[in-house]
């Protein structure tokens, strides 16, 4: 309000100055042109006068109404336009004080297209964020929990049973607190894992990699595993494949996670078949199985911290949700990109991922 009485202000000095300015020579101007038109008659100067001073007055007074008109005016409309600028930056500024507060649902009305309009879905946009971002936090405290959780009470029980004499100290039975305590020594470095991929806390030492080499080498070190369960390892590598700009240690992690959650959910007597094409300016690597195959609900989720799609949360069964995670920032951190694709339960899956040619 203060800026359109300011505008106003100046608008009404300027022009009353430059009234002030101007009458005077229009004037005599004008009267010059009547004196030579009426030739020249007594008392025309005393005429004059009087004729410039009640001209001024009258400007004068037309200038003061119409300040006064203009004035009233501003007021009026500048109470309604500030009200309806004012009031949504309220409402957004005691929404961000109660997000602030933890209610992340909090949202504010979004009208219009103009730049408040905007500015109030942006504002509904960040608190949509944040409330996810806080319900992800709360469930990567009770996975992470649960996760804990099962080892340590399978440790506890033994440790409980040994000393009532319920369980004898044998070798099985220290073998089986050796495999609880390894399972959990594994959960703890998949979260400092996650925890570095995800800060980005860690050097790339990319380089031109020949694909086929690593994964020929990836699927000789797994091979006794795929035998173990009779499950066929096929590869599929046109020759002659250009190199791709990465980090050998990295793809190597990528491929024996994807590999690995293959066999996993692959049943005996399946096929798990390792596939690579080009795709300019990228080379796309594929990891295929007959397995069990994935809902395509959870395919958009896959990705995300500890989830899974066998919610009975069995970390012998279903891994700790954590690794597909890994993989995903390990691939975009090379300007990459990985994504899974399934035809239904029972139909087997397809975990495909992108990297930039050298």
């Amino acid at each position: 309000m203060a800026s359109y009485l300011i505008v106003i202000l100046v608008g009404v000095v300027t022009l009353i100055a430059a009234v002030e300015a101007v009458i005077p020579t229009a004037f005599n101007r004008h009267l010059l042109g009547m004196q030579q038109m009426m030739g020249s008659m007594h008392g025309l100067e005393e005429m004059s006068s009087d004729l410039f001073t009640n001209f001024r007055d009258a400007v004068t007074e037309a200038l003061l109404f119409s300040t006064t008109a203009a004035l009233v005016s501003a007021l009026i409309v500048s109470f309604f336009v500030s009200r309806r600028v004012v009031t949504p930056i309220r409402q957004m500024m005691e929404a961000s004080r109660r997000i602030a507060a933890g209610r992340y649902q909090e949202r504010v009305e979004a009208v219009g297209t103009d730049e408040l309009g905007q500015l109030a879905r942006s504002f509904n946009q960040m608190a949509s964020t944040l409330e996810q971002t806080e319900a992800m936090r709360r469930d990567l405290i009770a996975n992470v929990a649960h996760e804990l959780r099962t080892p340590l009470a399978s440790i506890k029980g033994y440790m409980e049973g040994m000393i009532d004499g319920v369980l004898p100290a044998e070798p099985d039975t220290y073998q089986q607190i050796y495999q609880e305590a390894d399972r959990l020594q594994r959960l703890v470095n998949d979260l400092q894992e996650l925890s570095r991929v995800e800060a980005g806390a860690f050097k790339l030492e990319c380089h031109p990699l020949a694909i086929s080499d690593l994964i020929q080498r990836i699927a000789a070190h797994l091979r006794p595993q795929f035998e173990e369960k009779s499950v066929s390892l096929n590869l599929n590598l046109p020759a002659n494949l250009p190199p791709v700009l990465a980090d050998n240690d990295r793809i190597s992690q990528v491929l024996l996670n994807l590999a690995g959650n293959a066999l996993q959910y692959t049943p005996s007597g399946g096929t798990v078949t390792v596939s690579a094409a080009v795709q300019q300016p990228e080379l796309i690597i594929s990891i295929s199985d007959s397995g069990i195959g994935i809902p395509g609900m959870h395919l958009p989720h896959l990705f995300n911290r500890f989830y899974r799609v066998d919610k009975s949360r069995s970390r012998a069964g279903g891994g700790s949700g954590i690794g597909l995670t890994i993989a995903k920032h390990l691939i975009e951190a090379h300007d990459g990109h990985i994504w899974a694709e399934s035809a239904g339960e029972g139909k087997g899956s397809t975990f495909s991922f992108a990297l930039p040619l050298a």
